[in-house]
């Protein structure tokens, strides 16, 4: 469908018209339609001058030579701005601006507040009812008891003493006299995860407490939240203290005394957000790695390594260096190492939905290029040279090998900076040249001439062209 636009520019009228250059015009020439459209950005002051220029374009339409149309549509799009009337040296612009800025403050402050005393009276049901009465009671041993709630009772004595200056109006005053006191929240913090797991395990051995739970949780003080979520609060906090301060701040002068004790306040609950931030990452990683592990059968094959981060997974075409069919191969790659593994029998009346180990490659002193795959085609080859080992590894999915091209890279020049495992442990067995075979399920290095030798051109051509 042809559709000539024209902007800026004259329009031939069969009569004189004044108003003949629209900003813009749309012509569908098969349906016999056209759009004028006119933009105007005025001054308040202007914008009835505006409207009267635009009611000439009721005129050109209709006398439009080459625009011989059923229908004409004419849409005029009109916004204004009010610059203000300013006093001497802007004097009136900069009092409204301070005013907007006052404004915004009251405005977070006034909520800063009031979720200050919502969490202060959720932090009390929980040191009330749950941690006092447990304490009283005996129904959890004092280890249990503190796993759970660790340091959440030191949390709300110093959360109380923070609502008092809120209220007060004295923030800068009451953040400077919270933020020593952050090192409650870290250990909160760093515990939350073991928490949550100790708490389920309670809950599930546990009948005496998993009754005094469901008690405690019917009261109308509660209104329906659960345990689980209250211990979550603290966490959450941190984030909200974290963009109540920032936006505070932005909206405070730096002449004003508050101003400092704000801008600390910032920097000191910014680290103990990144701390959650940190414990998060590292939490999923932990599963991620706890999920590979339970994929693999038997324990000889061992993912869970301190110091060890996922990245990612996926199926791979691995090419032999003779020139047999290409094998699909399950890869999965971490921050030290690139695992290879191949699907259990599914015959198999225990594993037959479990993979077995093969092959682990260290990552360090490894170089990986793209052999084909530099164009927008049909997938490609990658090569990864190690110092005793040369894999090729091959997908028809462009975009998945130029992922996997980035992931390699990217693990193997900028490794993450924690402490790397020990990759000569005992963990990955390293056979010699008079090792046995290594069998299902075990995980060893590969050594030997056989992974150097290369397959030739044309192998690689076939395999390509599969």
């Amino acid at each position: 469908m042809s559709k000539p636009r024209y902007h800026g520019i004259q329009i031939q009228t069969d009569k004189l018209v004044m108003a003949n250059q629209p900003d813009i015009v749309l012509v569908d020439k098969q349906q016999k339609k056209a759009v004028v459209i006119d933009v105007a950005i005025p001054g308040d002051r202007n914008i009835r001058e505006e409207h009267e220029k635009i009611k000439k374009y009721s005129d050109f339409l209709p006398q439009s030579r080459h625009m011989n149309h059923n229908r004409v549509l004419l849409i005029t799009v009109t916004m204004s701005f009010s610059p203000g009337p300013s006093g001497p040296l802007g004097l009136t612009t900069i009092q409204e601006q301070r005013e907007r800025w006052e404004r915004k403050r009251s405005r977070t402050a006034k909520e800063l507040v009031q979720t200050e005393q919502r969490y202060s009276q959720q932090l009390e049901l929980v040191t009330t009812y749950f941690v006092e009465i447990l304490k009283a009671k005996g129904t959890l041993k004092q280890d249990i008891r503190e796993s759970i709630f660790s340091s959440i009772k030191a949390i709300h004595s110093v959360n109380q003493s923070l609502l008092v200056h809120l209220e007060n109006g004295y923030f800068g005053r009451g953040f400077d006299q919270f933020c020593p006191q952050l090192h409650n929240y870290n250990t909160y913090v760093d515990n939350i995860y073991n928490a949550s797991k100790v708490l389920r395990i309670q809950l599930k051995k546990n009948k005496a407490f998993r009754r005094f739970k469901e008690v405690q949780e019917a009261r109308p003080e509660f209104n329906n939240h659960r345990l689980e979520d209250l211990l979550q609060l603290p966490i959450q906090r941190i984030d909200q203290y974290k963009h109540f301060l920032q936006d505070l701040t932005a909206n405070t002068s730096p002449d004003n005394p508050e101003f400092q004790q704000l801008s600390r306040a910032v920097t000191a609950v910014c680290v103990v957000s990144q701390r959650i931030h940190n414990n998060t990452q590292c939490h999923e990683n932990y599963l991620q790695l706890c999920r590979v592990q339970k994929l693999l059968k038997g324990r000889k094959t061992k993912v869970l390594a301190a110091g060890r981060w996922y990245i990612r997974e996926g199926w791979l075409k691995m090419v032999p260096p003779k020139g047999a069919d290409a094998k699909p191969k399950l890869f999965f790659l971490f921050s030290d190492m690139l695992l290879q593994a191949k699907r259990c029998s599914l015959l198999h009346p225990i594993n037959g939905d479990k993979f077995a180990g093969q092959h682990a490659y260290p990552l360090q002193d490894c170089a990986v290029e793209k052999v084909f795959g530099h164009t927008k085609s049909q997938g490609g080859l990658l090569s990864l040279t190690f110092p005793k080992a040369k894999l090729l590894l091959m997908s028809s999915n462009q975009e998945d090998l130029n992922d996997w091209y980035e992931s390699l890279s990217s693990a193997i020049r900028q490794p993450l900076s924690i402490d790397q495992p020990d990759l000569s442990s005992s963990t990955l067995r390293l056979p010699g040249p008079s090792s046995p075979e290594v069998g299902p399920g075990q995980l060893c290095y590969v050594e030997g001439p056989a992974m150097l030798r290369a397959p030739s051109l044309a192998c690689l051509a076939r395999l390509i062209s599969l």
